[in-house]
């Protein structure tokens, strides 16, 4: 999925279950900085004191250096939490391994996640760990059928549209994007071969996988399911009835994947934001942004630094940067992915450490 639904729809569903509106922000803000904490390395500060971050994500164009992708510990426990091929620990689904590693929608997998994220909520960074893993779970749908490492499963031919027409525009958007590379050679990591189409709320598509495997997605119906599943997540965080969402909250969400029908993720965010100015959801007009790098950002506040790439040579230490929003995300990744490779999946006889 991408900015609209991890910041915009994070934020509603937040707010729908029963979090205040600071609390929905931090939770959207976390959500869809996974996308964005792209930087690795330590940063230095001018009283000798240093701190590690954590890098959650790749920058698109690493989708043309492979070497950059094959990294298990971004992959996997932030995009494609392997689903144990929707069996409980200590079952094998049938076929190779790389069948435990495919996502799967609200797996076993996912809810032993959703229990060591609730399990940390007296952590100073919870709802940081708890933005977090709502990336990771709703990315369960989008990302469904692929696997955050380089295999043929990944592969992807013959896309259609939802009449079983050939996406003509999705085979040049390929040819443009990777260039000069044949088809067998586009990486096959996660859904790097079927661009965007996994992520758009709009999108009704099939597609043959590595396998030969007729796949059929229907993106609005999968994403109402996570947005639904999400809520009920958030409901058991705060100790409420598991409800869901209300059937006119189901309604509004549905209205904007169908209605938010460009490919731009910041232009459907931009929708989503101004509907949100305008209460449309009943939840109260809130004026909300979302600034990744540079002024204004988590980043920003946390060290002062206007830089949107790299980083400074020094930073000037403050007692605020221990309770900043930036670090208590990056803290809250490291417990995420320590939960997810160290804790979870061993579970399940996986092991990608």
């Amino acid at each position: 999925m991408q900015i609209d639904l991890h910041f915009g729809m994070t934020w509603v569903v937040a707010r729908c279950a029963g979090f205040n509106t600071q609390q929905a922000q931090i939770i959207a803000y976390a959500s869809q900085y996974v996308d964005d904490a792209t930087n690795q390395g330590h940063i230095k500060f001018d009283n000798g004191a240093t701190y590690t971050r954590i890098t959650t994500a790749h920058k698109m164009l690493d989708y043309r250096n492979l070497q950059k992708l094959k990294n298990r510990q971004v992959w996997i426990p932030f995009h494609f939490l392997p689903g144990n091929g929707g069996l409980p620990a200590g079952s094998n689904p049938s076929g190779s391994f790389i069948r435990k590693l495919v996502c799967k929608p609200n797996s076993y997998v996912a809810k032993d996640m959703i229990s060591e994220c609730i399990a940390n909520r007296h952590r100073p960074y919870a709802l940081h760990l708890l933005g977090i893993t709502s990336h990771v779970f709703i990315d369960t749908w989008g990302h469904q059928g692929f696997a955050g490492v380089q295999h043929d499963i990944n592969h992807v031919r013959d896309i259609k549209d939802h009449n079983g027409k050939i996406d003509v525009h999705w085979t040049q958007k390929v040819a443009n994007y990777f260039k000069d590379m044949i088809q067998d050679d586009i990486p096959s990591l996660g859904h790097g071969q079927a661009l965007s189409n996994p992520d758009l709320p709009h999108q009704h598509w099939s597609y043959t996988n590595g396998f030969g495997e007729q796949v059929e997605r229907n993106n609005p119906i999968d994403f109402l399911e996570a947005a639904n599943e999400l809520c009920k997540v958030y409901q058991l965080y705060l100790g409420l009835s598991q409800t869901g969402l209300s059937e006119s909250q189901k309604e509004k969400i549905m209205q904007c994947y169908q209605d938010f029908k460009m490919d731009c993720g910041e232009a459907r965010l931009a929708l989503w934001l101004e509907a949100i100015s305008n209460d449309e959801f009943g939840l109260g007009a809130c004026q909300l942004s979302y600034i990744p790098k540079g002024t204004g950002s988590w980043k920003h506040k946390a060290l002062a630094t206007e830089l949107v790439e790299g980083d400074e040579d020094e930073y000037k230490f403050s007692r605020e940067f221990l309770a900043s929003d930036w670090k208590l995300f990056h803290d809250a990744a490291k417990q995420h992915r320590l939960n997810i490779v160290d804790v979870i999946l061993p579970r399940y006889g996986i092991c990608v450490g």
